[in-house]
């Protein structure tokens, strides 16, 4: 055997080699790495996109947080507003309610003062007449002298 023949055996034997490598084990190595990158790449995708949606929720909720904050302070304003109406009309009402009370008041006395003038013009009537009685020592009839006695009290 000579060195070239063996020389060229191993050179036929690797070009072989290389052949069978290239045709049949190559492509599906460089299939599955392919596949393997874009799993990978489109791994690295979602997590970006996963990360840019994280930070859009955030984003949303503090909004939503800030509306509903503002929504109550102005649920507790109107319902301050409405309280503060309540209490006015209530203070309207006690007040209108007082004023007719005490209109009624003085439309009471004001009739037990009529009455009571009345009355009192009635006794001084009797106080005269027994009076002008006593001094003129006879009776004063009250029926003769009635229209007298009328004018004394309507003076009184």
């Amino acid at each position: 055997m000579d060195i070239t023949f063996t020389l060229i055996a191993q050179a036929l034997t690797f070009a072989i080699l290389i052949w069978f490598t290239a045709k049949f084990i190559w492509p599906p190595l460089m299939t599955a790495i392919e596949t393997r990158q874009k799993t990978i790449a489109d791994g690295l995708a979602a997590g970006e996109r996963g990360k840019h949606d994280l930070d859009l929720a955030a984003k949303r909720s503090a909004e939503m947080l800030r509306e509903a904050k503002q929504k109550a302070a102005d649920i507790l304003a109107a319902g301050d507003k409405r309280a503060s109406e309540i209490i006015e009309a209530a203070k309207v009402q006690a007040k209108v309610e007082g004023d007719r009370i005490i209109a009624g008041s003085k439309a009471e006395l004001e009739q037990e003062v009529f009455r009571a003038r009345e009355q009192l013009r009635s006794q001084v009537s009797a106080i005269a007449l027994a009076g002008a009685g006593k001094i003129l020592g006879r009776e004063i009839d009250a029926k003769a002298h009635n229209d007298l006695l009328d004018k004394l009290v309507a003076e009184m």
